[in-house]
């Protein structure tokens, strides 16, 4: 066990798809040669060793104002999450809503219901969609009719048109007398709790992080890294590269992740893996129809 969690550990630490590691590890490089060639000068007798540097940004501000940007970011992350789930949670409470309190006398009441859950799976698929600002696709046409779907490429909140069409449906159930009030009061607040976590996911994708806050920082991550040769190139001599590579790598990375986590919406490894729950969402929906069929 203890053989199996070591290598486990060793090889999540190589990993480098899903790290931010091809990202920064040019401009550490970089750094790394800058201190090197402090080295070098000093290596001449320049006068290159100026310790007083190291007051220039304290290491504690820099570390509170990098650990201020992830959180930040982190918690737009975990908030886009917990927005996800509450939809999986709306869809699957739908999908069970619609089946049991619908009444299906006949075969064509229990089509129109079956009609209407299919339209579920197109919720989560048009949230992803209009979060990545992309227009509806065959992945979204398979769950509704051909009349609706060329609809859809015309209208820009194409969510929000799907809302109306489960909304109408449960409204003819209503007035066929399929449904109670009460019954059709509860969906119609299940489908306002997924039109609230869409716009709960706007929110966060069209509030960025101040612009000036991101680049203030990577201004005083480059300057840090800057003048860490000048400090201690007197006691690490042709080691200083080394080191400054090193620390660079380790800032750049946080400050790095902060960014990619920031918009948790993409294509990028450290995204929500969306396109996994949305296929999810639409594997038990379908296995849901199979067996109640």
């Amino acid at each position: 066990m203890l053989e199996s969690d070591n290598k486990g550990w060793l090889k999540s630490t190589l990993q480098i798809k899903g790290s931010v590691v091809p990202i920064i590890l040019e401009r550490s490089i970089y750094f790394a040669l800058f201190g090197l060639l402090i080295s070098t000068l000093y290596f001449y007798k320049i006068p290159v060793a100026q310790p007083v540097l190291g007051n220039v940004i304290p290491s504690i501000v820099l570390g509170l104002l990098l650990v201020f940007r992830t959180n930040t970011s982190y918690d737009r992350f975990w908030e886009g999450r917990r927005f996800w789930g509450g939809t999986s949670v709306t869809i699957s409470n739908l999908t069970w809503q619609i089946w049991a309190a619908v009444d299906d006398k006949t075969n064509e009441g229990k089509e129109r219901k079956i009609k209407a859950i299919r339209l579920l799976p197109a919720l989560a698929i048009a949230k992803k969609l209009y979060l990545r600002n992309e227009k509806p696709n065959e992945q979204l046409a398979k769950w509704l009719s051909i009349e609706q779907y060329e609809k859809l490429k015309d209208i820009n909140n194409f969510p929000l048109e799907i809302t109306y069409w489960i909304g109408e449906a449960l409204q003819d159930e209503y007035r066929r007398g399929a449904l109670t009030l009460s019954q059709l009061a509860n969906m119609q607040h299940t489908i306002q709790d997924y039109q609230a976590s869409v716009n709960g996911c706007v929110r966060i994708l069209k509030t960025p992080i101040p612009k000036a806050y991101s680049i203030h920082l990577k201004q005083l991550v480059a300057i840090y890294c800057l003048v860490l040769p000048f400090q201690f190139v007197k006691d690490l001599g042709w080691f200083t590269g080394a080191f400054v590579g090193l620390v660079s790598f380790a800032l750049f990375g946080i400050e790095e992740i902060g960014l990619q986590i920031e918009n948790p919406f993409g294509y990028e490894p450290n995204d929500l893996p969306l396109d996994e729950i949305c296929l999810t969402i639409e594997k038990s929906v379908e296995e849901f129809i199979q067996n109640q069929s």
